[in-house]
């Protein structure tokens, strides 16, 4: 049983899945690592604190109990370091499937609880740290955005936000207010040095990396179009001073995009339904 309390209550719930999540070379440590701060950063993304969790495993007889205990120990490490009780769980036999889902659940600590709707034509889009080339190892030893998701629900300027794990080009929409468009200025996208690397090996353009990859687990949020944005970037930097910040572009109204401006459209992501869809002939 939880306590109650007078804060707001959020809960999320995202999986490691072997072959989807992680594979062979990522050691079971992160891979236990992994599975709560994906979590912790939906969190992030409302500006909540975490609460607790509960696990279930659903384990192929072939895991061996050494790979099982490096992975507890990894989760346990990362509970330890978010301050996260892990309250629960269960365990399954999965013949012939890996995967661990975890449950989390959190209170908002400020003011409000940010969410995805909340943008209008002419806001400002923002995102935290680098984007593209996770699969080169970000995807399991990134660290969640809680401080700074905290922060920002403290911002009466920004008015909405999420983290991005399907690749901006996906996710931006949800954010995307109705008869609106995102105009993206390709040229200010913080392409990271591993999405660079990737471009050189797959033949497509370091832009694409970082607009589709996933697994980024930063945080992208919109800004009011009348905001001081100088005021809030000093106040950023004053705070989160290690943390890379970019304005990449704005909302505009349906049609009114530039011809110079990033056609999302042209892009995709990762999308959870594609191979079902597939299979079923849609």
């Amino acid at each position: 049983m939880l306590p109650a309390n007078r804060h707001r209550q959020l809960i999320t719930t995202d999986p490691v899945i072997y072959g989807r999540h992680f594979d062979d070379p990522v050691p079971p440590r992160a891979v236990g690592a992994k599975l709560l701060k994906r979590n912790l950063s939906d969190l992030a993304a409302m500006g909540a604190r975490p609460t607790a969790a509960v696990i279930s495993l659903a384990l192929d007889p072939r895991v061996s109990t050494r790979w099982l205990e490096q992975f507890y120990r990894g989760l346990a490490a990362a509970a330890r370091r978010f301050s996260v009780p892990i309250v629960g769980g269960d365990v399954a036999q999965g013949d012939g499937f890996l995967g661990a889902f975890l449950t989390l659940c959190g209170e908002a600590r400020g003011p409000r609880v940010l969410l995805r709707a909340g943008a209008h034509a002419g806001d400002w889009i923002y995102v935290t740290g680098t984007l593209g080339g996770s699969l080169l190892g970000h995807h399991w030893r990134f660290i969640p955005r809680l401080a700074e998701g905290e922060w920002l629900t403290r911002r009466r300027e920004v008015r909405a936000m999420m983290d991005l794990s399907d690749g901006l080009a996906k996710d931006l929409p949800a954010l995307t207010p109705a008869g609106a468009a995102p105009a993206i200025d390709g040229d200010a996208v913080p392409v990271s040095a591993a999405a660079r690397t990737q471009a050189r090996r797959s033949g497509r353009t370091p832009l694409s990396h970082a607009l589709e990859d996933g697994e980024d687990y930063e945080l992208v949020f919109v800004v009011a179009a009348r905001a001081d944005r100088a005021g809030f970037e000093r106040a950023w930097r004053r705070k989160f001073s290690p943390t890379r910040l970019s304005c990449i572009g704005r909302f505009v109204p349906a049609g009114k995009r530039s011809p110079e401006a990033v056609d999302l459209a042209k892009y995709g992501g990762y999308e959870h339904l594609r191979q079902i869809a597939a299979r079923d002939g849609i």
